[in-house]
């Protein structure tokens, strides 16, 4: 054909190529979290956009449907109603351990119900939703050109605490999937901090610190073996029980009372289940069932007289998700997302700690930046106070030339000298050496520690501990699941 346009390729090896291409585009731009964050692309694109809109903690919440327009036009060029999807499972407190979005209006329910629209709900970031891009603007992370190369965005969030461990996460891929749960955040920070002080510390050292899985609704988790085995390979498989408890009516007849489902279970598909075993007859002890979703209480069951409350609670187990299996499979991106790897617990928390020194080895050389170049400064307007008449006169003498001279005449660079041009004559005339020189010893004090703080490793992972700490003081919350067996 006319310049030779088409050339004949093989059909196997095209279709190898692209599929390949789309497979990694799922695994690096949509199904997996990075194990610095602990996020999935659209999670954090949606949480950035919270935090241009200033969607801060103590201030007023906006409409779910700006949060998703401003999040699908600026940086994530997706659906609205995943982006919306996104959004609300970060503000449900069944779904996530700690949420990250405050909602307000109805997001839900952990009997399946679905949120309402997204024009009649409102949002915005919590705390840990704030802790998580802390420091963003002090060059912490990269940013890079968004889809349209209209704005930026952040590569990674700073994240001031162990999103990945705290909240786990799930996504399918191509040709793989990740399946981790979520942990305590302080007994998560406390193991961190043990493994600062003992780098060469154990897996069966670490559980002393960190118990297992911690999950929103609660529950129980059965036995150790599979939280060791996804601790030390990062697989393994944890079963999970609803919380009962045994009570007597004044009538003499006994109560089976779920306080608690396990983690993914719908309560009320747990209730209608409960129903079809009864009215299929194969719980005949059951008298009643009652539904107390609005209470504490999830589901009360009430049992016939001569019932055997501990043979009904068994096949409740066995034939319904009063108790089920979570299988772990803690796969996340590792290397700037560039590989999907399995994890084990201790590597999750060498990646996070390795990260974690970079962000403050990067917001330190900012900060140092920024008071070295505000001590310059004050050195100039030191040497304008000392001279003050003087310089007053050569600026009016010569506005035209004015830097050049203060240059010449002071020894002023031509920072020092702008910054000098740039202030009006009242205040140039108002300048007093003494606060300018507490300012100047202040800082001189900042960026000697910045330097001792850039050069101490030791120093450096005591900042770190300090940081994570204040976290867990912050905002830990006593544990949700109990381990035995």
């Amino acid at each position: 054909m006319e310049n030779n346009r088409i050339k004949p390729v093989d059909v196997a090896n095209e279709l190898s190529t692209s599929f390949l291409d789309y497979s990694m585009s799922v695994i690096i731009s949509r199904a997996l979290p990075d194990v610095r964050d602990g996020l999935k692309p659209s999670q954090r694109r949606i949480l950035y956009a919270m935090k241009e809109l200033n969607l801060s903690p103590g201030g007023k919440t906006r409409k779910c449907s700006k949060i998703v327009g401003d999040t699908m036009g600026n940086y994530h060029p997706h659906g609205d109603a995943a982006i919306y999807g996104t959004l609300v499972n970060m503000a449900q407190d069944w779904s996530m351990r700690d949420i990250l979005v405050i909602g307000q209006g109805n997001f839900g329910t952990p009997d399946g119900d679905p949120p309402a629209a997204a024009r009649y709900t409102e949002a915005k970031l919590s705390g840990m939703g704030v802790a998580l891009m802390a420091d963003l603007d002090k060059d912490t992370v990269d940013f890079v050109p968004t889809y349209d190369n209209e704005h930026t965005e952040p590569t990674v969030f700073p994240s001031a605490f162990p999103n990945l461990l705290v909240n786990g996460g799930t996504g399918i891929a191509v040709g793989m999937a990740t399946n981790m749960p979520p942990h305590n955040l302080g007994e998560v920070v406390d193991g961190i901090c043990a493994v600062i002080d003992n780098p060469h510390m154990t897996v069966d050292e670490l559980r002393q610190y960190i118990k297992g899985p911690d999950f929103p609704t609660g529950g129980d988790v059965l036995g150790f073996s599979g939280i060791d085995s996804y601790f030390r390979t990062g697989r393994g498989s944890v079963r999970i029980r609803g919380k009962i408890d045994m009570e007597v009516t004044d009538s003499g007849k006994d109560l089976l009372i779920i306080r608690e489902v396990p983690f993914g279970v719908n309560r009320a598909a747990l209730q209608e289940r409960i129903a079809e075993l009864y009215k299929d007859k194969i719980l005949t002890d059951i008298s009643g069932i009652r539904d107390l979703s609005d209470e504490k209480t999830c589901i009360e069951i009430e049992l016939k007289r001569d019932a055997n409350p501990q043979v009904v609670l068994n096949r409740l187990f066995a034939q319904t998700q009063l108790q089920t299996s979570f299988a772990i499979n803690m796969l996340a991106l590792v290397n700037n997302q560039s590989q999907p790897k399995i994890l084990s617990l201790r590597h999750i928390i060498d990646e996070y700690l390795a990260f974690q020194e970079e962000v403050i080895i990067r917001r330190t050389k900012y900060d140092l930046r920024k008071a070295q170049e505000r001590a310059h400064l004050l050195e100039g307007l030191l040497i304008a106070e000392d001279n003050i008449d003087a310089v007053i006169q050569t600026i009016r003498e010569s506005y035209d030339d004015a830097r050049e001279r203060l240059c010449a005449r002071f020894g002023l660079d031509e920072v020092q000298a702008q910054a000098i041009l740039d202030m009006q004559l009242k205040r140039l005339q108002g300048l007093e050496k003494e606060k300018l020189e507490a300012e100047f010893a202040e800082l001189e004090k900042k960026i000697a520690y910045y330097d001792q703080l850039l050069s101490d490793e030791e120093m450096l992972r005591g900042v770190l501990k300090d940081e994570l700490i204040q976290i867990r003081d912050k905002y830990g919350d006593d544990r949700k699941t109990e381990i035995g067996f």
